[in-house]
C-alpha cells in the first residue's frame, strides 16, 4: 500500500473517488500511517468538542430562495485591506511533513495556484522563508510566543521581512489535553519531523519548571498582556488573535488594538468539552460590531459549512484538517483541488440561496434563514 501511495503522490493524481471536498477525509486513512492519522484526526480527551464542531454545522440548514438574479455572483472579499478572491484561508497546521515529504512547500504551491491565503505555522516543518518563496502574495504567519521573548521578536522580524502580510497570534494552545486516540495509537513524533523555524534558537532563557506543574507551564507558554500589546503596537502588519471563544475576550482584544479575531477552539485539540466555534460566533459578532474582522475555524468540511459560518457572522474561514488530508492523498494538486471544490460548493450554495455576494449572505433584510432541527428560525 505505501509503495503505491508514493507513486500516486509522484504522479499528482486525483483519485476518481473524490467527488466533494470532504471525500479527502474519507481517503486519508489509506495515505497516512495509522498512528499519525490518529494524531491528526483526533482532538483532545474523548473528542467531544471535535464532534460538537461538526454537529454545530449539520444542525443548521440553508433555505433556498427563488427568482434571485445571481448572474454576477462573486466570492471576492476585502479583508484587512487585502482583496481576496474567496474567503477560504489555509489554517496554520504544524508539521505537514508528517503526511507528505514536501510538507508546507506543497501547500504553498496550492495556495498560490488557487489565489488562496496561506497561514504558515510557527511549527512548520519547513522554514517560513522557504514557504514564502513558493506561496502567493497573500500569506500570513501564525506566531506562537516563545519562552524567551527575544525569540518571539525574531520570528516577527523574520516574517515581516519575508513578506507575510499579517500576523496571527495563537493564544488558546499553551497547554493541550492529550488525545486518547493518539495515545492509544502510540503516536510519537519521528526524529526527522521538527519545527524548522525554531532550529536556530539558542537555549531557552526561561526558568526550568517541573513539567507536571500545569499552571506554571501554561504561563510560560502564553504572552503577558504587556507583551501582546507591545507586539500589536510594534508590528508593521496587522495582528489577529486566534483561539477566542468568549465575547468579553474579543472585546478586550479589540480594545488592545488587535486587527481581528479568529473564533476557534483549535479544532477541538486543546480542552475537551469546550463549545463549538460556530456556536460562539454569533455572540462574539454581536459584541464586536459589524465592522470588526472575524474569522472562524474548526469543523468546516464543505462549502455549505462556509456559507453557514458567514451567515452567522464570519468574514472568512480557515481550513485545517482538510488541507492535511488532501496533502496526504495528492500533494500540492490535492490541496489545490480541495480548495477548488470548496469554492465551487460555496458558489453553489450561494446561488441556490439567492446570494450574489458574501455581503448578501450576511444581510438580514435578504431573509437568509437557517433552520435548526427544532424548526426555530434565525434571520442571518
Amino acid at each position: 500500500m505505501y509503495e503505491s501511495i508514493k507513486i500516486l503522490k509522484t504522479l499528482n493524481y486525483i483519485p476518481p473517488d473524490i467527488m466533494c471536498a470532504q471525500d479527502y477525509e474519507l481517503l486519508a486513512p489509506d495515505f497516512i500511517a495509522p498512528d499519525r492519522f490518529a494524531y491528526i484526526a483526533g482532538g483532545s480527551g474523548h473528542d467531544a468538542t471535535l464532534r460538537h464542531n461538526r454537529t454545530s454545522f449539520s444542525d443548521l440548514s440553508v433555505v433556498p430562495r427563488v427568482l434571485r438574479n445571481v448572474e454576477q455572483g462573486s466570492t471576492t472579499t476585502d479583508l484587512l485591506g487585502q482583496q481576496l478572491q474567496h474567503p477560504i484561508l489555509l489554517a496554520p497546521v504544524a508539521y505537514q511533513t508528517l503526511v507528505h515529504p514536501d510538507g508546507e512547500i506543497a501547500t504553498a504551491y496550492a495556495a498560490r495556484s488557487t489565489d488562496s491565503c496561506m497561514v504558515a505555522s510557527t511549527l512548520s516543518s519547513k522554514t517560513l522563508e522557504d514557504i514564502a518563496e513558493h506561496a502567493g502574495p497573500e500569506r500570513w504567519f501564525q506566531l506562537y510566543f516563545q519562552p524567551d521573548f527575544n525569540d518571539t521578536k525574531k520570528l516577527l522580524n523574520r516574517s515581516v521581512a519575508t513578506g507575510y502580510r499579517a500576523i496571527v497570534v495563537t493564544l488558546d494552545a499553551a497547554v493541550q489535553q492529550p488525545s486518547r486516540r493518539a495515545l492509544s495509537a502510540n503516536f510519537s513524533f519521528p526524529d526527522d519531523v521538527q519545527a524548522a523555524n525554531l532550529m536556530a534558537q539558542g537555549p531557552s532563557t526561561a526558568d526550568p519548571i517541573n513539567p507536571r506543574h500545569i499552571f506554571k507551564r501554561y504561563m510560560q507558554n502564553v504572552p503577558t498582556r504587556e507583551q501582546l500589546a507591545w507586539l500589536i503596537e510594534q508590528s508593521p502588519v496587522p495582528v489577529l488573535i486566534k483561539g477566542v471563544l468568549h465575547q468579553d475576550d474579543a472585546l478586550e482584544l479589540k480594545a488592545l488594538g488587535a486587527a481581528g479575531v479568529i473564533v476557534s477552539n483549535h479544532g477541538g485539540r486543546t480542552l475537551d468539552g469546550v463549545p463549538a466555534s460556530l456556536a460562539m460566533l454569533p455572540s462574539i459578532r454581536a459584541a464586536v460590531g459589524d465592522d470588526f474582522p472575524l474569522l472562524l475555524d474548526s469543523g468546516i468540511r464543505s462549502g455549505g459549512d462556509i456559507f453557514k459560518a458567514i451567515a452567522l457572522g464570519a468574514d472568512a474561514v480557515l481550513i485545517g484538517r482538510l488541507q492535511v488530508y488532501a496533502l496526504s492523498v495528492a500533494g500540492a494538486l490535492g490541496v489545490a483541488h480541495m480548495l477548488k471544490l470548496l469554492r465551487e460548493e460555496l458558489e453553489l450554495t450561494m446561488a441556490v440561496a439567492g446570494c450574489s455576494s458574501l455581503d448578501d449572505i450576511k444581510t438580514a433584510d435578504m431573509n437568509r434563514v437557517l433552520l435548526t432541527p427544532k424548526q426555530e428560525t434565525r434571520s442571518c
